[in-house]
């Protein structure tokens, strides 16, 4: 990744404001079960309410996270179409001939066969770069490089 702000797809945002809108219903579920200071219990009970206060600080904290990579993003604008990033879109050509547009997004999603994370080898390996580049990176089978032929826009533009 980039040292600054780093864009985000449409898709991604989308996917981290539901993840967002679920921790939040459940923090409060959570919340309502911490109990009143005023009736300490057993030992059992103590233990119980440790444990849900505990998952709530665990709660918060991801919200926190999530709220500010949604500040960062927003603040970073689109990414740019001269050299990789986050949100780009690149045309590849692999070290086998085969040629393939992919899109660098942050998070992976099943229902998008060219998104490519990333954190994943190609991703890390293209971020970064511009075309005419030629990146190595590695796979279950060895090493392996790809040449950046194009980069674009999320809309697929140059």
């Amino acid at each position: 990744m980039t040292a600054g702000p780093e864009p985000m797809s449409e898709v991604a945002r989308s996917a981290l404001n539901r993840e967002l809108a679920a921790l939040r219903t459940e923090r409060a579920n959570v919340a309502a079960t911490l109990g009143d200071a005023d009736e300490p219990g057993d030992r059992a009970d103590q233990a119980d309410e440790l444990n849900r206060a505990t998952e709530a600080e665990r709660l918060d904290a991801r919200i926190e996270e999530i709220e500010g990579r949604l500040r960062e993003a927003s603040a970073a604008g689109p990414p740019s179409t001269g050299t990789v990033g986050v949100g780009s879109t690149v045309r590849v050509r692999f070290g086998d001939g085969s040629e393939s547009t992919v899109r660098i997004g942050e998070l992976a999603d099943a229902d998008d066969p060219d998104l490519v994370t990333a954190a994943s080898p190609l991703g890390r390996a293209l971020l970064g770069h511009a075309a005419g580049d030629s990146v190595a990176y590695a796979t279950p089978l060895g090493r392996t490089t790809a040449v950046i032929l194009s980069v674009g826009s999320p809309d697929g533009g140059s």
